[in-house]
Formats: C-alpha cells, sequence, structure tokens
C-alpha cells in the first residue's frame, strides 16, 4: 500500500510504460499512483521519486539502473509527403529532404542518428530541417501532417505505419538510441510497492 511516484520521460511513458498500469492496478489495488511525464533529468532522491524511467541519465550517488530494452529508431514519412517521390534505397538518398528533428531534452542540442543495416553498413541520416522538437509524440503528428521525413522510435511508429498514415523508409535501416532503463535507490531494502513495480516492469519487458 502507499503511493507510488514515479517519474518518466514524456514518450517513454506513453508508449512503453502507462499500458502497465491497469494490469498493475489490478494486482495491487492499494497502490495510488502518482506519475509525472517531464523531459527533463530529475533527483531522484531529492525530488523522493521511488522510481524513474528513462534513457542515457547518469547515475547520481545512491542510485542505480536497470537496462529495459533498446528501442530501435525507424525512418518514417507520410503518404502526402512521398507523393511524387522516389524511394530512397540508401540513406545518403535523403540529403536534401525536408525532415523533423530531434532535440535532446538533456542536451539541448540535436540529435544526429547512425542508420544501420544487416550488413553491418553505417551511414549518418541527413536532411533538410524544417521543424524540431523535443517529444518523439509531437515528431509523429508532424509526420502525419506531411512536413517530411522523422525518425520515430519503434513504439511510436508502429501504430502509424501499421494504419497507414505513415510508411517505412529504408526498412533494411535502423539506428538504435541509448537503452530505456528503470532508475531508482541503491538501498537494499526497497518498499514492496516499489520492488513489485521493478519486476512488473522487468518481467513485460523480456517477454516483449
Amino acid at each position: 500500500a502507499g503511493t507510488l511516484k514515479v517519474a518518466l520521460a514524456h514518450g517513454v511513458g506513453r508508449m512503453y510504460i502507462l499500458p502497465l498500469l491497469k494490469g498493475f492496478l489490478q494486482r495491487y489495488p492499494g497502490v495510488q499512483h502518482d506519475w509525472r511525464f517531464d523531459n527533463r533529468v530529475v533527483d531522484l532522491i531529492g525530488e523522493g521519486y521511488d522510481v524513474a524511467i528513462g534513457g542515457g541519465i547518469d547515475l547520481a550517488p545512491g542510485v542505480v539502473a536497470r537496462e529495459l530494452g533498446r528501442p530501435w529508431v525507424l525512418v518514417t514519412a507520410a503518404p502526402s509527403y512521398l507523393a511524387g517521390r522516389q524511394l530512397p534505397r540508401h540513406p545518403s538518398e535523403l540529403a536534401g529532404w525536408e525532415g523533423i528533428a530531434r532535440r535532446s531534452a538533456e542536451s539541448g542540442r540535436l540529435r544526429d542518428y547512425l542508420l544501420r543495416n544487416a550488413a553491418g553498413e553505417e551511414a549518418v541520416a541527413e536532411f533538410r530541417p524544417v521543424a524540431t522538437f523535443d517529444d518523439p509524440e509531437a515528431m509523429a503528428q508532424a509526420a502525419c501532417m506531411g512536413l517530411g521525413v522523422a525518425l520515430l522510435p519503434g513504439p511510436h511508429a508502429a501504430p502509424l505505419l501499421e494504419s497507414g498514415q505513415l510508411v517505412r523508409l529504408l526498412p533494411g535501416w535502423h539506428a538504435e538510441v541509448a537503452p530505456l532503463s528503470i532508475y531508482y535507490s541503491s538501498k537494499k531494502l526497497l518498499p514492496a510497492k516499489t520492488r513489485a513495480f521493478l519486476d512488473m516492469l522487468e518481467a513485460n519487458f523480456q517477454d516483449s
């Protein structure tokens, strides 16, 4: 019982973690949830969080991390943007295309994506940015509007690819981003609510 205070990066929380909440509530109805969606790096211990979920966060003293998975980043665009264009066969052919860039919430810099294929070849995805966001959901919406190419994490892209709102470009290529991890206090005796939440996350990601 008690309140579980969780900090989640915006896109990570909505796409990866929020769908698991119902099952956890059914199993542990006495636990109330206080979830904060934010792209900033939180002080887990200083701000009283039980758990933080995100990627690429430097470990502070007293905090440990468990890796949950490594999302793939896919190259996408809307059918309306692709109309009249020849689909690229290599990442270098994206040069000159309009694109939606992503800014790192941690560093404030634009993210560069190194694409890889099954043969081990590598190439940087370069395009002409027409808009920049720090949230993948906003990037996905802008891509669906036909503003340009967007490199989206797999879970954000998947439903839009299935519905036909987006098309995957360069299907043999993908980028990898920092692993998705869960951060929590390194103290040995974690509260039962925190331990149950950690176990639930690990079990779901191992099965996915």
